[in-house]
């Protein structure tokens, strides 16, 4: 968290805006402070940076872990706007639970809370023992072969269901895929991805 002071309110949010190279509807900040004398006015604001979000998930995840009895590590990785949280633990498969369901819960509840507490919305995911890793490999074996079929026959197909990181995976998967386009369709847990055909 950095702190930013001005005459002004405005001035200390476009004084943190330049300072952080984004626009004023990407800042996340909290006032501080507004000071509003006779003879002189100020404002202090405190702006949160990436890592306090990262931070705050970390710690999140570890309050989690706490309350279940489960021991473990947090390791932290963060690339192409993605923050990726990768657990080990001594109970990596109740984590995980069947088809990954104990897996996505504990991100949505991490992304939620990291949502409301920075008033901004993360990609980010959670790993564990290299599962999701090991199913993107899956899905996009899956999503290229289908794609290929597409190509042939020229119908569209319907994917499975799949959580937004899936989803994103297969979309840059197959994106210079001659004549294939996919298409995100659905709500909430029926979201899936449409593979189509193109000239």
């Amino acid at each position: 968290m950095k702190d930013y002071t001005a005459k002004t309110l405005q001035e200390a949010i476009e004084l943190a805006c330049l300072d952080q190279k984004v626009e004023e509807k990407d800042l996340i900040y909290e006032i501080k402070e507004e000071k509003k004398g006779l003879f002189k006015k100020t404002a202090t604001i405190s702006v949160y940076e990436l890592a306090d979000a990262i931070s705050f998930g970390e710690n999140y995840i570890k309050k989690i872990l706490e309350s279940l009895n489960i021991e473990g590590s947090v390791k932290t990785q963060y690339k192409d706007e993605l923050i990726k949280f990768i657990l080990n633990t001594n109970h990596n498969s109740i984590l995980i639970g069947k088809n990954g369901n104990g897996l996505k819960a504990l991100t949505d509840l991490t992304r939620l809370a990291i949502s409301v507490k920075f008033k901004r919305r993360y990609k980010m995911i959670i790993d564990i023992n290299e599962y999701k890793n090991n199913k993107y490999k899956r899905i996009i074996s899956l999503a290229k072969r289908t794609a290929r079929e597409v190509l042939t026959s020229k119908n569209s197909v319907k994917l499975d269901p799949m959580t937004s990181d899936e989803r994103r995976v297969i979309h840059k998967a197959l994106a210079k895929f001659a004549h294939i386009e996919t298409q995100s369709e659905g709500e909430g847990n029926l979201r899936a991805i449409v593979i189509k055909y193109v000239d």
